[in-house]
Parts: C-alpha cells; structure tokens; sequence
C-alpha cells in the first residue's frame, strides 16, 4: 500500500463505506470503469481480495477493513489539515506533492530534498509551487541560507508524514494477515533502557517474531521525541518526564528507577556508611549531561546541603566508560540503577550507595497520542511491559 496514490485510496474508501461501485464514482466524481481500475489496482498491491462481490454489493474482506480503518485514519487527519489551507487542496494534492513537502520542510533546501526522494531539485521546486498556488499562500520562507517553513507548512508536513505512517501500518498489517513479516519497529531508547530492560524485552519478542526486523534508535531525547512526534519511531523507552513535553504524546510509567553512585573494587569509601555531600565533593566525579533527569537529581543532592558541586565532573552518558574510569579507585559516577544493572550483576562495578538522592523517578514508554500499533508492534509493547 506504501505506492498507492491518494485518489485510489479515496475511491477504495467511497466502495467500502457504500457498498457501491457507481456511488462511489459518483462520490468521487469518477467513471466506474475508473473505480473498478482503482480497486483493482490497490487488490494486486496487496496481494489479496479487498471486497466480496454480491448481488447486492461489495462488502470489505478481512483485509479490507484493515486497509479502510487504516486508510480512514489517515486520510481524515490529511484532509482536516489540508482543508485548513485551502479546500481544494484535498482534492488536488497529490502523494508526490506532499512527500516533496515533507522532504523540503526536513531538508530546508531544494537540492538536498530533492537527493532525499531521488528526483530532480526542479522536480520538487515544482511540486512546492504547485502546492503554494493551490494553497494561496506561501509555504516556506526563503534566504540566502535555505528555506524555512512556515508554522502551518511545518505542521502539514508532520501531519502527511504520519498519515503515511499509518498507510505503513497498513502494509504492515495486510502482511501480517498473509503470514509475512512486513517492515520493521523502530524503538527510541534512552541510554537506562539499553543496557538492561531493552535487550531482555527483545530476546523475548524474537521468540514470538523471529523473523520481524526491530531497529534501536539512540539519541538525545529532544531527537527522540521529535522522531516519535513525526512518526519515524514508534515509542521511546526511558525516562518519563513530568509534565510531559507536549499534548500529542501519552506516557506510561512502567517502573521507578533510583540513582546509585558506582566505585572501583578499591574505593577507600566502600563499606562505610553513606558520607555527607561535602566529603563526596571532594572525589572526581562522572555523571550525565546537563539537562537530563539524572544530572537534576545529582545537582539537587549537592545543592540541598549546601555544597558546591564537584570540579571537573566528567559528563557521559557511557556506562563503559563510567565502568572503566572507577577502576582506578578515585573516580565515582552517578547513574541509573536500571542502566547500570548489566554491570552491578556481573560484578564489574561495586555499589557505594542504592538510593544516592532519596527520590525515585518513573520510568516508562513514550507513546504517540492516538496511535494504534500494529500487532507486532503490539506484541513488542507486551514484551517491554512484561520484562
């Protein structure tokens, strides 16, 4: 389905919602022969009937109405978005045209949106242009330096990415009826999730999918979020954030986490109680980057008792480096207990404390705001709650 043209997918939606091939032609503004070409079109891309014909009319298969609730979803985030430019955009924009807008709002620039979708920069300045006429208004705002998008543009690009999002799903699922593995799930992960939750939950969605391709994105989390946001990762695992972000996306706290501070087998201080913030600011530290949940909690527990922080923190978010650096027996690092717990169960590093700040914090799954994920990326989901 990922090929199919807008107008067919229109046509394929009119015949499953009526029934009728010559409603539906005279809803689309279209010969039969035209709809049944559609149809028939969009049933050889699947691989399958899409309807059951009757006397009294064409009623969608199993696959048809995987492919028409898919197609509906996209399509009426698409179209309220597009007739909030112009109302004819909805008849009139093409798939062409707004992959060409996705790539440039991405891009912001012709020549390297153009390399992106593999056509000519004038091949996409013209479908811009096309769009900008239809539209009565400008969408990117040019300078020396490239093209900006304007807020509205920016927003229709994100809204047709995710509309062909959903259309993916569809392929997805439509070979999931076939007995196919079709495409792959693409996670978020921040840096906790990787080391010991993360390859647990996979080990035990291969036995369900093995064949299934997954890919683990890593990232900051503001380049995280925005991949979910535009539909290029399908959920995040890590940290939760409170509020969260923004309003389209949901989050599900899965377990609390603490902060354990790790030492070198040699550390003068193991096997004492827990020393007072002055004495631990007195030892090199490794800690996270500023701006994460972690460095927060760190900074606070200085700060609380009215300590300056340590000098010369060393930032990383590398557990391995973290791991090797406190070897030497001076060096202490803060970090998740749930990232760190591969190393602390192997005994690759000692414990000096299980609850550095005395607070704990959610960890969870980042979540589109009104996703439906398909059954595989459902039965990954299932295997991240359940490790």
């Amino acid at each position: 389905m990922i090929d199919a043209n807008l107008r067919h997918l229109r046509v394929f939606l009119a015949v499953a919602e009526g029934g009728s091939i010559t409603r539906a032609a005279e809803l689309c503004h279209v010969s039969q022969p035209a709809v049944t070409q559609a149809i028939a079109k969009l049933e050889a891309e699947a691989g399958t009937a899409l309807f059951t014909r009757t006397t009294h009319g064409l009623f969608a298969t199993e696959a048809g109405e995987v492919l028409r609730h898919r197609t509906s979803r996209a399509l009426d985030a698409l179209d309220t978005q597009l007739t909030e430019f112009a109302p004819r955009l909805k008849l009139t924009a093409t798939r062409a045209q707004l992959q060409a807008l996705i790539a440039a709002a991405e891009a912001q620039n012709f020549s390297l949106a153009a390399r992106r979708l593999g056509v000519s920069q004038p091949t996409v300045h013209r479908a811009i242009t096309q769009l900008e006429k239809e539209a009565g208004r400008a969408l990117f705002q040019r300078s020396p330096f490239g093209i900006v998008p304007t807020r509205g543009c920016a927003n229709l690009a994100r809204i047709a990415r995710l509309a062909f999002v959903e259309l993916e799903q569809a392929r997805a699922e439509l070979g999931d009826l076939s007995g196919r593995e079709v495409g792959q799930i693409v996670i978020g992960a921040m840096p906790l999730s990787r080391s010991h939750v993360l390859p647990k939950a996979i080990v035990a969605f291969r036995k369900m999918r093995p064949n299934m391709a997954v890919k683990v994105l890593e990232g900051s989390y503001d380049e995280l979020l925005g991949g979910l946001r535009r539909g290029e990762i399908d959920f995040l695992i890590g940290a939760l954030r409170d509020p969260a972000p923004i309003g389209d996306v949901v989050q599900e706290k899965l377990f609390d986490d603490t902060l354990v501070v790790l030492a070198g087998r040699d550390h003068p201080l193991l096997g004492q109680p827990l020393p007072a913030a002055d004495e631990l600011a007195n030892w090199p530290w490794l800690v996270t980057r500023e701006g994460t949940p972690t460095r927060a909690q760190f900074e606070a527990f200085f700060s609380d008792a009215g300590v300056n922080l340590p000098r010369g923190l060393i930032e990383t978010g590398s557990v391995i480096l973290m791991r090797e650096m406190v070897q030497d027996g001076r060096h202490l690092a803060c970090v998740s207990r749930a990232q760190a717990e591969g190393e602390i169960e192997r005994g690759l590093v000692e414990v000096l404390t299980d609850n550095f700040s005395g607070t704990r914090r959610p960890i969870g799954l980042t979540l589109r705001d009104g996703w439906e994920p398909t059954p595989a990326q459902a039965q990954m989901l299932m295997a991240v709650r359940s490790t």
